[in-house]
């Protein structure tokens, strides 16, 4: 094999990993859901999110080649407050987070899987994260990158077939259809919830990071920056065409015909695929049911991996001689099956929306602290010079962190004062 493709290969895989992470919760249901009630409306505010996180979440494989480290040290290093509020937001998040994607994941289960066995959607949930943390425990980061390579290659064949059979389908607007307002309470609430997940969450560049420096140790070579920036490019471009491709299959299919996706994980997944098989044919459960539980079985793989990650090495950088608390294993248990993910999955398997748009909203206000760390941290004295970012990278941060910023602080006085 030639020296450079084999090198290539080595390299290429975290860019993979953050796109099956990122095309989940934020494209099945939000960008669905864009384009169920707003049609094609909504396409600027998905690309605009992109473009203007996009800095920040290349910010995590920049500092990850140039140092050998991840983003926790870089935090770390930015000043002894940067990592301890990025662990805090992370708590407050994390076990929605996981319930979110598990509920969605199980909802799916549920429909595929309920002629043959019928399970709740709680216990799904516990089933199919058992099944995940004993993948992650037995097999490390070989199995996940192994698997979310195979499950991207899944997802983009059978996402196609469904994007191009619901383009020939065409859209089906009733006569007396009235598209709902964007700049309505409910509205704005809805492109908030979209934008904060779009392509995803900006703390996610702190786990390409960590999957960045994990790869370099399991292959034994340290990529280029051109390299690694080649791997992630490729991964956040796949993500926003396939933003764009869940927003086209739910205005192709959805929009204009008074057909509202439920609020429960169950209701919505049998609804999604329930659809677009009477939209494009027996043929099209297949086809739709794939892609759709791979989508969220990806997802659900990549953060249940991340965070035992984040903590592990946080912990490591915080407490180095606490061997006990830098075991895997014990933060897989503790964010798997510790109780507060399951509380919450238990409880809220209903409200599949709200626990949704509580996450994102959550991500979209923390959005501009983490763009400002991340700056932060790619600008540190121990990034040789020729590394660090470009001037056209740097402009392009500082707009997006004050565009960031103008529209936390914007929604917060719309919500709460107006």
């Amino acid at each position: 094999m030639n020296k450079k493709l084999r090198v290539f290969l080595q390299t290429l895989g975290p860019g993979l990993i953050l796109a099956g992470t990122s095309i989940g919760v934020s494209h099945i249901v939000q960008s669905t859901r864009a384009g169920a009630e707003y049609g094609f409306a909504l396409i600027g505010i998905i690309l605009f999110a992109n473009v203007i996180k996009y800095p920040f979440f290349e910010f995590g494989p920049r500092y990850a080649t140039a140092t050998g480290e991840s983003l926790i040290e870089g935090y770390q290093r930015v000043g002894k407050w940067a990592l301890p509020t990025f662990l805090v937001l992370t708590f407050l998040t994390m076990f929605t987070i996981q319930a979110g994607v598990t509920i969605v994941m199980a909802g799916l289960a549920s429909n595929l899987f309920n002629n043959i066995i019928s399970l709740s959607v709680p216990t799904w949930s516990l089933i199919l994260l058992l099944f995940i943390g004993a993948l992650l425990v037995i097999g490390r980061y070989p199995w996940l990158d192994f698997l979310m390579k195979g499950m991207i290659v899944v997802l983009g064949i059978t996402t196609l077939i469904a994007f191009f059979s619901a383009w020939n389908h065409g859209m089906s607007i009733k006569p007396n259809f009235v598209q709902p307002e964007v700049f309505s309470i409910a509205g704005i609430a809805f492109v908030v919830a979209l934008a904060g997940w779009m392509p995803s969450a900006v703390e996610i560049s702190v786990w390409h990071s960590l999957w960045s420096v994990e790869q370099e140790k399991q292959t034994g070579c340290r990529p280029t920056m051109s390299e690694s920036l080649f791997d992630f490019n490729f991964g956040y471009i796949f993500t926003v065409i396939y933003a764009l491709v869940f927003l086209s299959l739910g205005a192709f299919i959805l929009y204009g015909t008074g057909e509202k996706l439920p609020d429960t994980s169950v209701g919505f997944t049998a609804t999604f695929i329930n659809i677009y098989t009477e939209a494009l044919g027996s043929w099209g459960w297949v086809i739709i049911a794939i892609a759709a539980f791979t989508t969220m079985f990806s997802t659900t793989l990549a953060v249940t991996d991340a965070y035992p990650r984040v903590w592990r090495r946080a912990v490591e950088c915080l407490y180095p001689k606490s061997k006990k608390l830098h075991a895997y294993l014990y933060w897989i248990i503790l964010v798997t099956v510790g109780g507060t993910a399951l509380i919450i999955i238990f409880f809220l398997s209903q409200k599949l929306k709200l626990l949704i748009d509580f996450a994102t909203t959550l991500s979209f206000l923390s959005a501009p602290l983490y763009a400002y760390i991340n700056y932060r941290s790619v600008m540190l004295p121990n990034l040789p010079e020729g590394m660090k970012p470009p001037n056209w990278l740097k402009y392009m941060a500082w707009f997006g962190m004050v565009a960031l910023s103008l529209f936390a602080v914007a929604f917060v006085i719309w919500r709460f004062f107006l």
